[in-house]
């Protein structure tokens, strides 16, 4: 029987960047499996963790499936045209409870819009959690959940309806 091993965090990510490179990855579990099948044991936890510090994105395959890939720069990922594209395109709802906010994405856009958020570096956002269409976020103090919801909402609006957005909130 062959030994699993949990291989050092930067082995175990160029070894998903070349599983990435030559299979069509779709799921977490996808992952997961073909780590295993290279004799690495991971959990669903550390895969999760992988995807977001490789900021792994959805990649549109036809038939309405998505696999994951690599980003080609990071500077182009995160510009403020794109992420704006991206909530605009990809998130449908944010609602707050106290010091939750709820963000609801298209099937498949969670991982990538709490990697922006993520990265954002909001300093009242203490955490994200993503599901498939679905990201937590934990907000400290509870006050500045407003706030944070308030800019996603702009992020999801077109440059013009911010712009009167941001009037009307300002009393113009």
């Amino acid at each position: 029987m062959t030994q699993k091993t949990v291989p050092q965090k930067s082995v175990r990510h160029a070894m998903i960047k070349d599983i990435l490179a030559h299979e069509v990855i779709e799921t977490q579990d996808d992952l997961a499996n073909a780590l295993r099948e290279r004799h690495v044991e991971v959990t669903q936890a550390t895969v999760s963790r992988d995807i977001k510090e490789l900021m792994l994105i959805k990649i549109p395959i036809g038939d309405g499936r998505y696999r994951y890939g690599a980003p080609m720069k990071e500077s182009v990922i995160f510009t403020r045209e794109r992420v704006r594209r991206l909530f605009q395109d990809t998130v449908t709802d944010v609602n707050d409870s106290e010091n939750i906010i709820v963000v609801k994405t298209l099937p498949g856009g969670a991982n990538t819009v709490a990697s922006v958020l993520d990265h954002a570096s909001w300093d009242e956002v203490i955490g994200t959690v993503a599901g498939d269409d679905t990201i937590l976020l934990v907000v400290k103090p509870k006050e500045a959940a407003k706030d944070v919801v308030r800019r996603i909402e702009e992020l999801m609006q077109d440059e013009g309806e911010a712009e009167l957005a941001r009037g009307k909130s300002a009393g113009n």
